[in-house]
């Protein structure tokens, strides 16, 4: 993938070239310039999936970090050392949800000049790569809408307009939906995007190319999205939406998943990486922790795939000392008592020399003790929380660029997602067949992409209640759900949404009330609905937005979005 990313600043130059020339051919006047057989809208596709899924560094650490991943419960902040409490996100930040509004309402511009040079009439037009993107134009859509609610769409890739009305999700919705049916019926049986500098091959790096896997992606967001509308106010297209989609090909075997594998190379401002915040922010400040909620249903449920998310806890020996003053000092007993709590929850054992105002506990070092590190703890609490009574990241997924060691991908689709979409339509009664049985195909899918063995997989689906749909429609539509979110793990917007949508798992979806312990931020204690406009929006397309609200409801994270789970 490095030599393949090395061909984004040609296209960058080539946006430059193109975006200032009325006639494509007058850039063939210039001796030094690109001739038309040597340009092709591949190079731009290659732009617009690392844009999407691997920006630079700063909107991976304030969209994705602070935002997305930690309100998908799935990493968290927080612990005596870290530069940022849990409070983080949950307590409104104009500078970090603008940073996070910026980056993917900035994306359209992008896309936009994509889709113009290679549509119909376009300098590099291309029925097959206007297809693409047509697919990479859902697959943003969807973050976008599903992270801000109403945003600028119908009117969005037009240039003649400056300030775009804001659409409503079911129109965003239903709009998307058709533009992936689009997609799907221009690719019909071909496979290759055309011949010679046409062909995509290696600069796809989702399918190299593959238009029939391109076909299966739109085939099951289709489906996803349809899933997520299916009963709200004015979904009157998703059932039609699902049933179209399940007589189609989906993402559905291994062969099927949409991971972008990322560069192990190149500048973190060009493609970035987990490790880059990691490892360039400055030591163990800008480390992080994985959630409670997610290790303790990997843990509780012998899931294998644990110790590939997830690194023990580094264990030792451990001071708690009483604050002298303040509501640190009158909560001292309660903190220390919550977090040894969460040793005894994870079976961790521990000795306790001392009481009072100062006792020291020590924890064994030579066994593996996997213990998730609660969500938006609040400052008081901070002290108490020790980094190593806590699992980070397997090395996987935060590896630094730059010392020849592998980086786990980017999450776009998963066949597992595929499989279960298709079980949970089942138990909702809109398709038949065995959502057993593609309830653990998804499973042992899921665990594929993170190199469990084989016989694990299949010892978990043997022995584990979690891999049954053995109970009412309800309590399996929750595993389903939470299996969902599983996968999604490092896709932070899409697990975050899984939330949102099904209420499930329950222990997010609730929020928190114990401000002894949790920090109620802006929301009160609930949980996080969507992100507040930028202020950029607000200064370039104020009545617009204004529009909005009034429709949408207040411009708060607490303010549901039209398919969200009551």
């Amino acid at each position: 993938m490095k030599g393949i990313l090395k061909t984004i600043g040609t296209s960058l130059l080539l946006v430059f070239l193109l975006a200032g020339c009325s006639d494509f051919e007058e850039i063939n006047t210039r001796p030094d310039a690109f001739g038309s057989e040597e340009v092709s809208a591949k190079y731009f596709l290659t732009g617009i999936q690392i844009e999407l899924y691997a920006p630079n560094r700063f909107p991976y650490w304030r969209a994705h970090l602070i935002h997305a991943d930690r309100y998908a419960g799935q990493f968290t902040f927080g612990y005596n050392g870290c530069w940022w409490t849990g409070s983080l996100g949950y307590a409104y930040s104009a500078g970090y949800t603008d940073a996070t509004y910026d980056w993917i309402a900035g994306y359209v511009s992008n896309l936009s000049v994509y889709q113009n040079f290679v549509g119909e009439g376009g300098d590099l037009e291309n029925q097959n790569f206007y297809a693409l993107g047509l697919v990479m134009k859902g697959l943003y859509y969807q973050m976008y809408t599903d992270t801000f609610g109403m945003v600028p769409y119908s009117e969005a890739l037009d240039p003649d307009i400056i300030t775009p009305k804001l659409d409503s999700q079911s129109e965003i919705y239903r709009g998307v939906i058709a533009e992936l049916d689009q997609a799907m019926e221009i690719i019909g049986d071909q496979t290759v995007t055309g011949d010679g500098i046409e062909l995509l091959a290696e600069n796809d790096l989702f399918f190299n190319g593959d238009l029939q896997q391109w076909k299966k992606l739109a085939n099951t967001l289709k489906l996803r999205m349809a899933l997520r509308a299916q009963g709200a106010p004015g979904a009157d297209f998703a059932e039609t939406a699902i049933s179209e989609a399940l007589q189609a090909p989906l993402l559905s075997t291994e062969m099927d998943n949409a991971l972008m594998e990322k560069d192990t190379e190149i500048d973190q401002f060009g493609n970035a990486a987990y490790g880059d915040v990691w490892h360039n922010f400055g030591g163990i400040g800008s480390h992080w922790n994985v959630g409670k909620t997610l290790i303790d249903y990997l843990r509780d449920n012998n899931d294998p795939r644990l110790s590939r998310y997830a690194k023990p806890i580094i264990g030792g020996e451990f001071t708690f000392t009483k604050p002298a003053e303040g509501s640190g000092a009158s909560l001292f007993d309660k903190h220390v008592e919550f977090i040894l709590g969460e040793l005894d929850n994870a079976g961790v054992p521990y000795t306790r020399n001392g009481s009072g105002d100062e006792f020291t506990i020590s924890v064994p070092q030579d066994q593996d003790y996997y213990v998730g590190q609660p969500s938006r703890l609040n400052p008081e609490i901070y002290p108490h929380v020790k980094n190593d009574l806590f699992s980070e990241p397997a090395d996987w997924v935060n590896n630094p660029k730059n010392q020849g060691l592998e980086i786990f991908p980017e999450v776009v689709f998963t066949a597992a997602e595929g499989n279960f979409l298709q079980a949970e339509a089942i138990v909702k009664g809109l398709s038949s067949g065995d959502a057993q049985a593609l309830y653990q195909e998804g499973i042992r899918q899921a665990m594929k992409i993170w190199r469990v063995e084989d016989s694990e997989i299949e010892a978990f689906i043997a022995n584990e209640e979690m891999a049954q749909l053995n109970g009412t429609d309800e309590e399996n539509l929750e595993k389903i759900a939470i299996q969902r979110w599983i996968v999604s793990y490092t896709d932070g917007f899409e697990a975050w949404a899984v939330v949102r949508d099904t209420g499930y798992p329950v222990e997010l979806a609730n929020g928190v009330s114990d401000y002894d312990i949790y920090a109620a931020g802006t929301l009160n204690g609930e949980y996080p609905q969507r992100m507040r406009y930028g202020n950029q929006e607000y200064n370039t397309n104020g009545a617009n937005v204004e529009a909005a609200i009034q429709e949408q409801g207040p411009d708060e994270q607490g303010t549901e979005l039209w398919w969200a789970q009551n």
